[in-house]
């Protein structure tokens, strides 16, 4: 479990790709403290296990299912990724609860300045738009964000000048792509309220459970 609170910017340093898979070598060093073989670092949202310590970074195997459903295929050497520790008992929560698991990928659509904010549209498909909320929680790329306006297309985001230099996020530019992860309270919410037949509550539900 994260937080959505970016400790560090990495950076690919080596990429060995099989037919389904791929190892990744990245570069870093606050996120190395305390960090053991088999513990969790979100690499750009995604949760990964670090699978070798190296002098001055750590190692990762990426399966096939999270090639396909994430950003990470489009990584190449030299890029920057946002890195979190998993969350200790008794950290402060700063951001969300974040599991490291994607739910989709958005696109950036515009970039906006406001004073001294940049807010950032960003396309994402219909069946996670409706797990966000206005001044809701999201995470892109790891990195937890209050969702500013929500349409039929997309969300917004408003990134402040701390996230901007601490973050990659604005250093991507329209058109790429972003992983997303929604607030995980909405999706079990929906999960607990929906019965087998898929028809969610209804009159005859509540009775046989006693309402």
């Amino acid at each position: 479990m994260f937080t959505g609170i970016i400790e560090e910017i990495g950076k690919i340093k080596a990429i060995k790709k099989g037919n389904l898979s791929a190892t990744l070598s990245i570069e870093a060093s606050k996120v190395l403290e305390h960090t053991k073989l088999g513990d969790s670092i979100s690499t750009n949202g995604v949760c990964l296990t670090v699978t070798e310590l190296l002098k001055n970074g750590f190692s990762v195997d990426v399966m096939n299912e999270t090639l396909n459903r994430t950003t990470i295929k489009e990584l190449k050497m030299g890029s920057e990724v946002n890195l979190e520790r998993a969350t200790r008992l008794g950290d402060r929560m700063g951001g969300h609860m974040v599991s490291g698991h994607i739910d989709d990928i958005g696109r950036i659509h515009s970039m906006a300045k406001q004073d001294f904010a940049t807010l950032v549209y960003i396309n994402a498909p219909k069946h996670i738009l409706k797990y966000m909320i206005e001044q809701g929680s999201i995470a892109i790329d790891g990195i937890s964000l209050t969702v500013v306006k929500i349409d039929d297309e997309g969300f917004s985001v408003s990134i402040i000048p701390y996230t901007k230099k601490d973050t990659t996020l604005l250093d991507k530019r329209v058109g790429d792509y972003v992983n997303l992860e929604c607030d995980l309270i909405g999706k079990y919410v929906e999960k607990l309220l929906s019965n087998k037949d898929g028809k969610g509550i209804t009159l005859e539900s509540l009775k046989k459970y006693g309402f």
